[in-house]
C-alpha cells in the first residue's frame, strides 16, 4: 500500500501556481488568434496590448516560481482550455456576423474572470505563507486583469450598442 503524505498549503499554493502559469501560456497562444477574428479596430488592438501585458504577467509568475526555488512548469488548466475552446467556437459560428466581436469580449471577460479569481486566491495564500517577496508579483497580475476586465465591459457596451450610443 502505497503512503499517502499529508498535503500542505505550500502544496497547492504551488499547484495553483503551476495552473494559472499554464493558463497564461495559453491564453498568449490564444489572443493573436482573437485579434486577428476581432472586427473592430479596437477589439483588435486591445487583444494584442493584452498580449503584451499577458507576457509581463508570465514573467511575474516566473519570479514567483524563483521565489520558492521551484522550476517554472505548467499543469494542465483544463478550465482554461475550455474557456479558450468556447472563444473558438465563437469565432467559427459567428464569423461575419454582427455579433462576433461581443462573443469574443464574452470569451475574453471569461478569462479575465477566471484570472481574476486564482490571483485574488493566491494573493490570500502567499500572504498566509508568508511569501512577502510574491505578493506584490502576484498584485500586479491581478491589477492588470482587474482593468482588463474594465476595458471589456465597456467594449462589451459599445459592441452590444454599436450605433455609439452608449447605456447609461
Amino acid at each position: 500500500m502505497a503512503t499517502t503524505t499529508t498535503k500542505t498549503l505550500d502544496d497547492l499554493f504551488l499547484d495553483t501556481l503551476k495552473d494559472i502559469y499554464f493558463a497564461e501560456k495559453q491564453i498568449l497562444k490564444a489572443l493573436p488568434k482573437l485579434a486577428r477574428a476581432a472586427q473592430s479596430e479596437e477589439g483588435k488592438a486591445g487583444f494584442l496590448q493584452h498580449r503584451d501585458e499577458t507576457q509581463g504577467q508570465i514573467e511575474r509568475l516566473e519570479q514567483v516560481f524563483e521565489i520558492l526555488g521551484k522550476p517554472a512548469r505548467g499543469k494542465t488548466c483544463e478550465a482554461i482550455q475550455g474557456i479558450i475552446a468556447e472563444g473558438e467556437e465563437i469565432t467559427e459560428e459567428f464569423k461575419g456576423s454582427p455579433a462576433l466581436d461581443a462573443g469574443l469580449i464574452s470569451s475574453a471577460q471569461a478569462v479575465e474572470h477566471y484570472e481574476i479569481a486564482r490571483y485574488g486566491t493566491l494573493i490570500a495564500w502567499a500572504n498566509q505563507l508568508s511569501l512577502k517577496d510574491a505578493v506584490p508579483l502576484l498584485q500586479a497580475n491581478l491589477a492588470e486583469e482587474v482593468a482588463t476586465d474594465k476595458k471589456l465591459t465597456q467594449l462589451a457596451q459599445a459592441s452590444a450598442n454599436p450605433k455609439g450610443k452608449r447605456a447609461a
